[in-house]
């Protein structure tokens, strides 16, 4: 392997619970920081990325909320240069308290006593320099006192995009190069001292720094109200109008200029941001408070030298120019550029659990039957209303659909009552109108609601009671079932469909003409069989089709297009002779994450979701941590078989009914147990322990608002085998009690290694360690 001198990868998941404090305390210490607050989040999840040389660390660092402050010593007098990447930061300093907007470069002074605030995510970027960096030039920065915001523009704007860039390519360039980027980052700091004039003035007192600091958080929470005044938040805090206008004088501003550059500030990043994707320039001017959309426009050009809409497609090309260019699956980075107004579809929400859920509450054991009602498509949600609420211990049979049911309709789906509800489409009538995370009015590629940025039809949410964040939800399978056909034709027989699509690893590497091709294979499934198995029924090519809101799907966009059986010519005698033995399992169960409102269904996380892990058939149990109340149980992507690795883009993908007994492990009980400080969804059969690793362990934390885009651009098997190998070694050490050299030498004798798929966005390994290198009985928890 090619390593970089310098270069250091940091997990949270390589740690256990007790130890991941002191473990970012670390790394911040590298990038020249120490934590203030007590607690980083609930999850404490973190990654950064970091590489050195001759006194110079360049830091990207992504966690939760939190709070640093600048190391003394190390540096002397040279200040740290910090860039919120995402969210804005607040710098609380001997003056008072400044917003430091996301893409703001600051220069701290390491003695400056200077807090950094950062309240919703902490993403920044960090250059930490010493004075080994300069080889003996005197460098003299003691006129910095005090930490200051650097103007973008000509040097400093030539710095910043240095940074951004340096960060993302900091593993891979050569010692040579990074030597001399490392040492061209260093040599800028000086430059900015004539432009960063100290001042002695103070901003006021201690407690009217403490006011101004809550008048600020109060101007945050109503910043959209068009009406906001001096007047109205005198009244709000209990001070005069006079004292507000002072202090803000104070600062060196006044409020009219403050509320406007606030708003402006919050207009960059919704129009950065990806969750806002769905809404129009006009919609985020009014959110954030403009009466005048025309105003706006023009106070966004004075402030920031450009018009909105023109801003939003140079962010979106910027972004595209750094990330790999993939399929149509997730948010595409440069999707705000192409974005439209329009306003958000709400999802459906009951007011009361359904008459099914409520009659079963009492009882042992429910049935959450499948419909248009009981489903949402492509997409977790925690705001999706539960369609049944058991308690831990319960047993509930859920039915579930093969998004692929439209890849042969006569066989999968007609005469079948639930099928046709969830698939019925015509040019006036779709059942399930949501198909992904997409936004609604499909602004991005004009596919349909949702966008297909998603694809697995789940049944649920199930709501299990008493669930809370920071409890595991144990799901264990007790059977798995095929959905016979109920065309009177194929009567009591099971079918599935297997799609060699563009997505799969395998396309670029075609052979045969024509190279740029999808195949659907269709399969009949014979479970009753001495040895279970499937057969190859016939198979077609992909041709496109015209979906009935009349959209033309040139490749195979999503499932569920429906396929007019005229319209494809099928190839029988397909594999011929040839049996594939039966692995049913479940490719999606899941929890819902707490991170995002919309969360494409295909990328696979700490919630569980896509794992796409045949092991989890009858038998096996998966183990969850929760991140919201109720849990939010979901199930869907039935499969028949499945190879490790899933190269063409899916399995055999069949409708099933599975029985599942569910049990709430509360986070109280949890130490001293294996399900102790788990962060990953774990995997339990009668013989192994099966471990999930992924390319990013919790995208949606790492990269943020750009999770659901960044996640198809970055993953990679190097990075999953690497979370495997990080999360079995965790649980090797905690739940075990080995040395870290006791781990290390059983991973490479004891414990096996797969692929588990290559396809689904955020790409997995899994670990599996046999319980009978620990003469280990299975739980019976």
């Amino acid at each position: 392997m090619n390593q970089r001198t310098g270069f250091q990868p940091f997990s949270s998941e390589s740690y256990p619970e007790d130890a991941r404090t002191e473990a970012w305390q670390d790394v911040l210490k590298i990038a020249g920081l120490q934590g203030t607050s007590p607690s980083w989040g609930q999850s404490r999840h973190a990654t950064a990325s970091y590489r050195q040389a001759e006194g110079v660390a360049l830091v990207r660092l992504s966690a939760g909320p939190q709070s640093v402050a600048p190391l003394s010593g190390g540096g002397r007098d040279l200040p740290l240069a910090l860039m919120p990447i995402e969210d804005d930061l607040c710098l609380k300093t001997s003056d008072g308290h400044l917003t430091v907007s996301a893409k703001e470069l600051v220069l701290v002074p390491r003695r400056s006593g200077s807090t950094l605030i950062f309240q919703q995510t902490m993403r920044a970027l960090v250059l930490s320099v010493s004075p080994e960096a300069y080889h003996g030039r005197k460098i003299d920065m003691r006129g910095l006192r005090k930490a200051q915001v650097v103007e973008r523009s000509g040097l400093s704007e030539i710095f910043v995009q240095m940074l951004e860039t340096a960060s993302l390519w900091i593993e891979t360039l050569s010692d040579p190069e990074w030597l001399a980027l490392a040492r061209s980052l260093s040599d800028f700091l000086p430059l900015f001292l004539p432009k960063l004039l100290p001042s002695d003035e103070p901003v006021g007192t201690h407690s009217q720094s403490a006011i101004l600091h809550r008048l600020c958080q109060t101007i945050e929470y109503r910043l959209g109200d068009p009406d906001l005044s001096p007047s109205r938040i005198a009244v709000i805090e209990g001070i005069s109008e006079r004292y507000v206008q002072k202090l803000f004088v104070g600062m060196g501003s006044n409020f009219t200029t403050y509320i406007r550059e606030r708003r402006l500030q919050r207009a960059w990043a919704d129009l950065s941001n990806p969750a806002d994707a769905h809404q129009s320039i006009s919609e985020i001017a009014y959110r954030v408070g403009f009466c005048d959309p025309a105003h706006f426009s023009r106070a966004f050009r004075h402030r920031f030298g450009i018009p909105p809409r023109e801003f939003r497609r140079q962010e979106a090309e910027r972004v595209t120019a750094s990330a790999a260019t993939t399929g149509q699956r997730g948010w595409p980075a440069d999707a705000l550029a192409q974005l439209r107004g329009a306003s958000p579809v709400p999802i459906p929400r009951p007011k009361a659990l359904t008459s099914l859920g409520r009659a079963a509450a009492g009882k042992h054991h429910h049935h959450l039957a499948v419909n248009a009602g009981n489903v949402h498509w492509g997409y977790f949600s925690r705001s999706l209303q539960p369609r049944i609420e058991i308690n831990s211990g319960d047993a509930i049979t859920i039915e579930t659909l093969t998004q692929h049911a439209s890849d042969d309709p006569e066989r999968m789906i007609a005469g079948d009552p639930g099928a046709e509800s969830v698939f019925h489409w015509t040019a006036e009538t779709k059942n399930v109108d949501r198909r992904g995370a997409g936004p609604m009015d499909a602004s991005v590629y004009g596919r349909g609601a949702g966008e297909g940025f998603g694809v697995h039809i789940c049944t649920g949410p199930v709501a299990i009671r008493d669930a809370e964040p920071g409890d595991v939800l144990e799901v264990r399978i007790l059977d798995i079932v095929p959905r016979r056909s109920r065309n009177p034709d194929c009567k009591g027989r099971s079918f599935g469909s297997n799609v060699a699509a563009w997505w799969g690893y395998h396309y670029s590497e075609i052979i045969t003409e024509p190279k740029q091709r999808e195949t659907v294979t269709i399969y009949e499934i014979f479970e009753k069989d001495e040895d279970p198995h499937a057969r190859a029924v016939y198979s077609y090519l992909w041709e496109p089709q015209i979906d009935p809101s009349g959209v033309l799907h040139d490749t195979y966009d999503y499932p569920g297009i429906p396929i007019a059986p005229e319209t494809v010519r099928r190839r029988h005698a397909v594999l011929d002779g040839i049996r594939v033995p039966l692995r049913p399992h479940f490719g999606v169960i899941a929890v819902a994450p707490a991170e995002a409102e919309f969360v494409d269904s295909v990328p696979p996380s700490y919630f569980g979701g896509n794992v796409d892990n045949w092991r989890l058939g009858k038998g096996a149990t998966i183990y969850l941590p929760v991140s919201v109340a109720g849990a939010l149980l979901s199930v869907g992507d039935p499969h028949a078989a499945q190879g490790d690795g899933e190269l063409g883009g899916t399995a055999i993908e069949c409708s099933m009914t599975g029985t599942f007994q569910i049990v709430l492990h509360k986070k109280a009980d949890l130490p001293g147990t294996v399900l102790a400080d788990l962060t990953y969804p774990l995997i339990e059969t009668e013989t192994d322990w099966v471990l999930t690793g992924f390319s990013h362990p919790n995208y949606l934390a790492e990269f943020g608002a750009q999770g659901q885009s960044e996640v198809y651009n970055t993953s990679s098997l190097d990075l999953a085998m690497k979370d495997a190998f990080r999360k079995m070694r965790r649980f090797l050490m905690t739940i075990k009690g080995l040395s870290e050299d006791e781990a290390i030498t059983l991973m490479s004798v004891a414990v096996d290694f797969g692929v588990t798929q290559v396809v689904d966005g955020n790409w997995g390994v899994h670990a599996i360690l046999s319980k009978s290198v620990f003469d280990e009985p299975k739980s019976d928890s």
